[in-house]
């Protein structure tokens, strides 16, 4: 195929998954096929819905693939986090940034504007957000990459999973950001064990245990729904807690490795170290045993504390021998005799964060469907989902119980003066969950 009949097809599939459900209405304007690539050149053009630093690293990623991007919109709920995306991607890809005042949309409706004037669409708002964004993009006809986890309660799971099958029909690309799936050692190593290099798999423990994060101090004269934005990583509703933020990376290697999810998850957790109203309602550490359908039960840790040994990696054993793996580029198989199975080459791998970048948009580039992570990354979410419900109720909690919770955390109304759901006491501090009384279901 040469470069016009490849340019032809690239535009002929850009424009077929755009129009699959025909024209949408976006704020009583008419769009046919939801903005599709009408480009008279091989462009694909693409919009950032999250301007924070993980979103300026997405966007700088995609436009550092080999295909012809050009970022054409943004959007973001502040304008100083849009403004200063734009300023670091525009010094570093110069034309390749087309994005006009008329194209940058600051509030919380901004991302429909948006998503209407891509191809493609970036979805790298805080995790809150992802379900309602994901499911704009995909009934506007948008390929998309989404950063993970991709909700932060049931209700949220149900509207992904509902969004990633609309997505199939369509034929739209998704990827979403576990990178480690993109990872050379985990393809590789996780190759071997599909292959039964290992045997069945037995049991495991999966880790994120390292310092804490950032705080966003309060300001003089922000409302609370600005503070709880600014400050996301310790409000459920925008961040689900470390657990569902950051540790979904390792739990989800646990179900790759078991090409599966828990029937029920056990654990406990607390605030032992981040006790300070600055933190929030969230736990600094959290505990599980995740027990699977055929009795396996792999262990989860995560925690937050500083000034002690960290560990993040994940280990499995199997009938017939033992895997460890890190982002290290670390992949070894032994068997129990202590013999080497294999051992990844840890020299030369590739960026996964960029890797996620370029199989995505050459697959666009190429007019192929071939990337549906929403369904698998929304149930490894969910499994920290659950993993959160049981250390906040101290119960044992079932997957398919869970899974039809009504309790949604986001608050009925987006808007500066409107109050989310959690609110702090007269000194400042925000209900905690309690185990034996907090109920999550």
């Amino acid at each position: 195929m040469n470069n016009e009949e490849l340019r032809d097809k690239r535009r002929e599939f850009l424009k077929t998954s755009a129009l699959v459900a025909g024209g949408v209405m976006l704020n009583g304007v008419a769009f046919a096929g939801g903005g599709a690539h009408s480009s008279v050149d091989d462009t694909i053009k693409i919009a950032l819905i999250g301007c924070g630093d993980r979103g300026t690293g997405a966007a700088y990623q995609a436009l550092s693939t080999k295909e012809n991007l050009k970022l054409v919109a943004m959007a973001d709920a502040f304008q100083d986090r849009l403004d200063n995306s734009y300023k670091v991607l525009s010094d570093k890809f110069g034309a390749k940034v087309d994005v006009p005042q008329d194209r940058k949309f600051v509030g919380f409706e901004g991302y429909k504007k948006a998503i209407a004037l891509a191809d493609v669409v970036l979805l790298v708002t805080p995790p809150g957000f992802r379900p309602s964004h994901f499911e704009e993009a995909i009934k506007q006809g948008k390929h998309v990459f989404m950063e993970k986890p991709v909700a932060v309660d049931a209700p949220g799971i149900r509207k992904v999973l509902a969004t990633a099958e609309l997505a199939k029909q369509k034929k739209l690309n998704v990827v979403v950001g576990l990178q480690r799936r993109y990872q050379a050692n985990y393809r590789e190593t996780i190759k071997r064990i599909e292959d039964g290099a290992i045997g069945d798999i037995t049991g495991g423990q999966v880790y994120w245990n390292s310092g804490g994060v950032w705080v966003r101090p309060r300001q003089a004269g922000q409302t609370e729904m600005e503070y709880q934005m600014r400050n996301w990583y310790y409000f459920n509703w925008l961040c689900g807690d470390h657990i569902v933020e950051q540790h979904v990376h390792n739990i989800d290697i646990a179900n790759w490795v078991k090409n599966a999810y828990p029937v029920s998850i056990q654990g406990t957790g607390s605030r032992a170290w981040r006790t300070g109203k600055e933190y929030g309602e969230i736990y600094d550490n959290h505990s599980l045993e995740m027990t699977y359908a055929d009795g396996t039960i792999i262990h989860s840790q995560c925690r937050h504390f500083e000034g002690i040994s960290n560990r993040v990696d994940e280990s499995f054993a199997g009938t017939k021998g033992k895997v460890y793996l890190s982002t290290d580029n670390s992949g070894e198989l032994t068997d129990y005799k202590g013999n080497k199975i294999y051992s990844h080459d840890r020299k030369g791998n590739a960026n996964p964060y960029q890797v996620e970048h370029d199989e995505l948009f050459a697959a666009i580039s190429k007019g192929e469907f071939k990337f549906w992570d929403a369904e698998r990354v929304a149930k490894s979410t969910f499994t920290s989902i659950l993993g959160r419900y049981a250390t906040y109720s101290g119960e044992t909690v079932k997957w398919d119980e869970a899974l039809k919770a009504e309790n949604s955390l986001f608050p009925d109304k987006l808007a500066w003066d409107a109050k989310p759901k959690l609110l702090p006491n007269a000194d400042g501090f925000y209900p905690v969950a309690v185990p034996g009384k907090t109920k999550v279901i």
